[in-house]
């Protein structure tokens, strides 16, 4: 790979069910940039590679199915430091998507929008429990943790992959095994967890960005993730079979970028390659669903995707996709605008004081979601009473699609009582 300026690499390959490492390559040796570099223990940007995590948490919190439709769509989002406008891999945008396959493609703009209704901070509190022991406060971030701008080592992502193989409990992984690396803490949901499994390792999904062919097609069950940070300088391929989970690295020490690598060229041949000598004589099945998940056929309205069976946590399915809203881009909300300080006035009474969230079209009925909460399911304008706090705001259609959100600030002292 030396045609495309890549000379560092690292692979960590740990048990599902004990966490023993049976497989620890901190660097290539003698052939590496920095041969005393522990590539395992490096932190580096974890690019696409969070996104699973992200999804988890919107499927488990019931804000978003696998089934439901983002708008994969230009954004721009309001940042203390100006305009965060991210793009897509292959710089086109698919419009409606469901999450199923915004996941499995790996496109970004879907993703910032599902971190603009879960919240940053509660993204980030999930990877702490997690043990990203090094990531900071959601806020540092903004939304630009959705597409892996914390920096994280293989040893911490390969473990949380090897969470969800293990369907929600974290356990730490030893060298050494103890009863106490044998004690594991519930993280995640285990229905939600099953349906990311179900959506890794779905090859079809997949195919929209990476096509049917590609080294994340293996002839057993596996579910995998591959993410590229910024400028190309570090390629992740995670994923995890029935019995193990193998984390990839490849970049660069000295964080010089690589040229024209991709997830589907840099890490995921060795991933590929660790997995088919892993399988040489065992087999790899699916999990089963577990209790509170059910199978309904789907169908949706405006044809943006086939119909098929989607697996829903029960009480959030559903057999329609039902596109009730305006066409791409045209819905919108008009106030508060994205970035927005509001104050409170000390000197109003608390209940004389609000706040009417607008969207365009007005006649269309919307479900308004603050902060994580349903509000509100009418047209526009919605009247709120204000509180000091930061919130986002999202604008959603009756089959929970994101159609727009806001990001806002109230300040202000407590307002007088009458």
């Amino acid at each position: 790979m030396k045609l495309q300026n890549v000379h560092d690499g690292a692979v960590l390959v740990l048990d599902n069910r004990t966490g023993e490492t049976l497989a620890y390559v901190g660097n290539p040796g003698d052939l590496s940039s920095a041969r005393y570099v522990d590539g395992v223990q490096a932190l580096r940007q974890a690019g696409s590679a969070l996104k699973p995590f992200l999804y988890e948490l919107a499927l488990e919190r019931k804000l978003l199915t696998a089934a439901s439709l983002l708008m994969d769509s230009p954004l721009s989002v309001s940042t203390a430091t100006g305009i965060y406008a991210p793009h897509n891999y292959d710089g086109h945008y698919k419009g409606p998507v469901s999450v199923r396959t915004c996941l499995s493609a790996s496109l970004n703009i879907p993703a910032v929008r599902a971190i603009l209704l879960v919240g940053d901070e509660a993204f980030a509190s999930r990877l702490q429990e997690l043990s990203y022991s090094h990531l900071s406060f959601g806020e540092f971030y903004g939304a630009s943790l959705a597409l892996g701008s914390a920096d994280v080592s293989l040893y911490e992502l390969t473990n949380a992959y090897r969470t969800l193989a293990a369907k929600d409990v974290w356990s730490k992984p030893s060298l050494v095994l103890t009863r106490e690396n044998a004690v594991g803490k519930p993280v995640m949901d285990e229905k939600a967890v099953f349906i990311i499994s179900d959506i890794l390792s779905d090859r079809g999904a997949r195919s929209l960005t990476f096509g049917l062919e590609n080294p994340l097609s293996t002839r057993f069950w596996t579910a995998v993730k591959t993410g590229t940070s910024k400028d190309m300088r570090d390629n992740w391929c995670i994923g995890y079979s029935e019995n193990y989970t193998v984390g990839v690295w490849v970049g660069n020490f000295d964080g010089e970028p690589m040229w024209d690598i991709s997830g589907m060229t840099g890490a995921s041949p060795v991933w590929l390659e660790i997995m088919n000598f892993l399988h040489q004589n065992i087999s790899s099945s699916p999990p089963g669903p577990p209790e509170g998940i059910i199978k309904t056929k789907i169908t949706y309205s405006d044809e943006s995707e086939p119909e098929r069976h989607e697996w829903f946590i029960s009480g959030t399915e559903t057999s329609r996709i039902i596109r009730d809203g305006p066409a791409e881009g045209t819905a919108k909300i008009t106030y508060p605008p994205d970035g927005t300080v509001l104050a409170c006035d000390p000197d109003i009474p608390e209940e004389f004081q609000m706040v009417f969230f607008s969207a365009t079209p007005q006649h269309s009925k919307w479900k308004w979601v603050l902060n994580n909460n349903l509000i509100a399911t009418q047209n526009s304008p919605v009247k709120w009473q204000p509180k000091a706090g930061v919130y986002t705001l999202g604008l959603m259609d009756s089959s929970d699609s994101i159609l727009d959100s806001v990001s806002f600030e109230v300040r202000g002292d407590k307002p007088k009582s009458n």
